[in-house]
């Protein structure tokens, strides 16, 4: 990956040009940027689709005093400020991701669970119409596809 030169010239180590990045993101969601800020948003540029527990332990790593309960207080602000999606498949934790706006879906291993990026079924967003949206402005349509994923299917293959 390609880091930009923030600094109008003069060389910007990449990690500070991506904390920079980050810093950016978060005030543009209008949010003060903090240190447990900062951390949850590089941990879930590196793990996308990841839990808040996964996600603690990699923030855990950078800042040892962080709890669990500021992990999950960053995401709710994260999502609620639109720089995080959080996403609920049936019988697994909540996981969250930073490819917000654009209403692309999921695939998931009903193997090994893991979580890739689908774009759009069909057309823009929504992309799917209810039969009678009874009254309402349909924005967005969330769908999970399942399935085995090409490994799980060759460990499943295996005699």
């Amino acid at each position: 990956m390609t880091t930009p030169n923030l600094s109008g010239g003069a060389g910007l180590h990449p990690a500070a040009a991506d904390a920079g990045l980050l810093a950016g993101g978060i005030r543009s969601a209008g949010l003060k940027v903090t240190a447990p800020r900062l951390a949850v948003l590089r941990a879930l540029t590196d793990r996308p689709h990841a839990t808040a527990d996964a996600l603690f332990g990699a923030v855990r790593a950078d800042l040892p005093g962080t709890s669990l309960q500021a992990v999950y207080g960053v995401l709710a602000s994260f999502t609620t400020a639109g720089l995080v999606r959080k996403i609920e498949p049936a019988g697994s934790p909540a996981l969250f991701e930073r490819r917000v706006g654009d209403n692309h879906h999921h695939i998931v291993c009903t193997g090994c669970g893991v979580v890739h990026d689908v774009d759009c079924a069909v057309g823009h967003a929504p992309c799917l119409t209810p039969a009678d949206a009874l009254g309402f402005d349909v924005r967005a349509a969330e769908v999970i596809y399942w399935g085995l994923c090409a490994q799980c299917q060759a460990e499943t293959a295996l005699p």
